[in-house]
């Protein structure tokens, strides 16, 4: 049952350790990315007594490190996966519509080229086909565009190589979010979800996985934990948790790594997101978002480190060359780039394919012991992939235990932030944070913090609103007031734990505005201190912590 006065708080985390390691579970996931928040909501909302568990922070790993798209797969159009196609296709709307603050339509310009990947008449049936497959909304039905009208777009892109264009619409999105505001609806229906609370080793019963030993990473503690199912949804350390489970054969995992570089708009003004050939049958993005403009991806073997995967300075040329072929006024080099990040794709590994051609569809595996895995797939299917894995338990509950069956509610459900009484089409969102910004302008706020806030928070954003009129009778400073309401919410509604979670993966800054991140440092320090109790040596820690990954961001010149 959906109570919507639980909180998601880094607070209640003693009392949350006590709940899970106290009774039997019906699931337990390991891994609270994408996957694993989309399976616990699908499980709680059927009634399903159910637990994540993740190592490191909410999407840490590759929910925060994606192109930050919901996007329909055209590119696997060539590898003429029409079924992965239209499945995506049609996830993008309901995603959409579950979470109109996060998931915003966004005008896709497809440069065609010169001897490019595709020509103006695939292009043209390829387009149709995926909005036929997709199910597209006809105001947002492809439309082919002359050479003219696409210079007109994006004037950037005036070279001898254009030939014409295509314009077309996919969803951006802030992945990490997205995964976060899951995590915060799945506990309206009584899922707990711990972050920093790594599974170390399974335990066994006559040969069956009934539980895992596991270490609480902020205290040391050891917990054992107990379920009827237990899920592996942890992406690229999937295989990792297979071989702890001795099952680790047949199909396996295939890591690839995608970079993206971060440019300044300025450097590079450009005012449509677009998506382009790289000149070596590849297609790469170009997004605007806020000030900077961030270009990606790569799709390249990697076998090194998980936790934090690099990005080597041939990877940034590559995606610089990439846009210089397409934009030769530009003109950008290493110079421009301002910070990148890395992201891991554990797709299923196909004997003799290329990275790029490997398939995105998800696998799941399930071991002798009854230790279910689940790998492959896309952001956008993270509800289809959830749906797969809660059907399996549900069926095992409704059988060894003559429950009643329970199907998926996901499809219809709006999630945290995302409430809005109204079918959420653009003009009406604009109008509804319009008539908040109303609210709370009186703080001295401004316009574009406030879109800023709103994108990110959506109906939450009236809690913040709240404390910021509370915060700013006592500070008398509308930035700290701000700020100190966002750090409050983080806390108790989104279990907020480190500088880093705040910094990275609840407000984006590492990825989007990275600069304005060191001068709120002291600041947001003293408020994380009073909030969660910390003392000077966990804040110098954290401090640390969020130090290297600015630095990581930052530091690509190695080879």
């Amino acid at each position: 049952m959906q109570n919507t006065n639980i909180k998601f708080s880094a607070l209640n985390r003693t009392e949350t350790i006590k709940k899970i390691t106290t009774t039997k579970l019906d699931l337990l996931i390991i891994g609270g990315g994408i996957t694993g928040a989309g399976i616990a909501l699908d499980t709680a909302s059927r009634g399903i007594s159910t637990a994540v568990i993740e190592m490191q922070d909410f999407a840490q790993g590759t929910s925060s490190r994606s192109t930050k798209l919901v996007h329909g797969g055209l590119r696997y159009l060539e590898q003429l996966e029409l079924g992965l196609v239209r499945e995506v296709g049609l996830e993008r709307e309901i995603v959409h519509t579950n979470a109109a603050h996060i998931v915003i339509p966004e005008k896709m310009i497809l440069p065609i080229i010169e001897e490019g990947n595709l020509g103006e008449f695939t292009t043209s049936i390829a387009l149709f086909v995926y909005d036929f497959l997709a199910d597209v909304k006809k105001d947002e039905h492809r439309r082919m565009l002359s050479r003219e009208e696409t210079v007109s777009k994006i004037p950037l892109i005036d070279s001898p190589l254009l030939k014409s264009g295509a314009l077309y619409y996919e969803y951006k999105t802030d992945d990490s979010r997205l995964t976060i505001e899951v995590l915060k609806k799945a506990r309206e229906y009584g899922a707990s979800a711990l972050n920093y609370f790594k599974a170390d080793e399974f335990i066994y019963e006559n040969n069956k996985v009934i539980g895992v030993l596991a270490t609480d990473k902020l205290t040391g503690k050891h917990y054992k934990l107990f379920a009827k199912h237990v899920v592996n949804a942890t992406g690229p350390w999937a295989d990792s948790l297979r071989s702890i489970d001795n099952s680790l054969k047949d199909k396996r995992i295939h890591l690839t790594k995608g970079i993206h570089i971060v440019i300044d708009k300025q450097r590079f003004p450009l005012n449509h997101a677009m998506y382009f050939d790289a000149g070596d049958k590849r297609m790469v993005f170009a997004i605007p978002r806020q000030n900077i403009v961030y270009i990606g991806t790569t799709d390249t073997n990697y076998q090194g480190n998980l936790e934090n995967p690099s990005v080597e300075k041939s990877d940034v040329e590559y995606l610089l060359k990439a846009v210089n072929r397409i934009a030769p006024t530009v003109n950008l080099t290493i110079a421009d780039v301002k910070s990148t990040w890395a992201g891991l794709r554990p797709l299923i590994h196909e004997d003799g394919k290329a990275p790029s051609e490997l398939s995105r569809k998800d696998e799941i595996f399930i071991s002798d012991t009854g230790l279910i895995s689940i790998a492959g797939g896309k952001l956008t299917g993270y509800r289809i992939m959830a749906k797969k894995i809660a059907n399996m338990v549900m069926k095992s509950l409704v059988k060894s235990e003559n429950r009643v069956e329970i199907k998926c509610k996901t499809k219809n459900m709006r999630l945290s932030g995302g409430e809005f009484s109204f079918y959420p089409d653009m003009t009406l969102l604009i109008e509804y944070a319009d008539s908040k910004y109303d609210e709370a302008k009186q703080t001295g706020i401004t316009t574009e913090k406030f879109k800023q806030l709103f994108y990110r928070y959506g109906m939450n954003l009236e809690l913040i609103t709240e404390k910021a009129y509370e915060f700013y009778n006592e500070l008398k400073s509308s930035e700290s007031a701000w700020l100190k309401a966002e750090v409050w919410y983080s806390v108790n509604y989104e279990s907020v734990v480190k500088l880093s979670d705040f910094f990275i993966r609840r407000t984006g800054m590492i990825f989007f505005n990275i600069d304005a991140i060191e001068p709120l440092i002291p600041e947001t320090s003293k408020y994380f201190a009073e909030f969660l109790a910390k003392t000077d040596l966990q804040i110098n820690d954290d401090i640390l912590e969020l130090q290297k990954n600015i630095n990581l961001s930052i530091n690509f010149m190695s080879e």
